[in-house]
């Protein structure tokens, strides 16, 4: 599976983001690969699961790829939801 983190500039949030989806997937023993990236990018980058923030997210909708809107970009149950809900699909 493929993950992206997304932020405006691809180095702030996104790599908080990136980190938490990391220790998330490490925890569940998920196959998974999270990439932090920024919202120009990742528009052109093939993936199953976007986590970004709700401006984003609106931004994003629309593509192959699942797009969740995350309010804490640290918090693991939160990330850890997004990414179960997704595999539950």
């Amino acid at each position: 599976m493929k993950i992206l983190a997304v932020c405006g500039m691809g180095f702030g949030s996104s790599l908080m983001l990136k980190m938490t989806a990391d220790r998330v997937i490490k925890k569940k023993d998920i196959k998974a690969d999270v990439e932090a990236t920024d919202i120009g990018t990742a528009t052109s980058m093939s993936a199953d699961l976007i986590l970004t923030n709700s401006e984003f997210a609106k931004q994003l909708q629309g593509g192959n790829a699942t797009v969740v809107a995350i309010k804490n970009v640290a918090s693991e149950d939160e990330v850890g939801k997004a990414i179960e809900e997704y595999l539950e699909k």
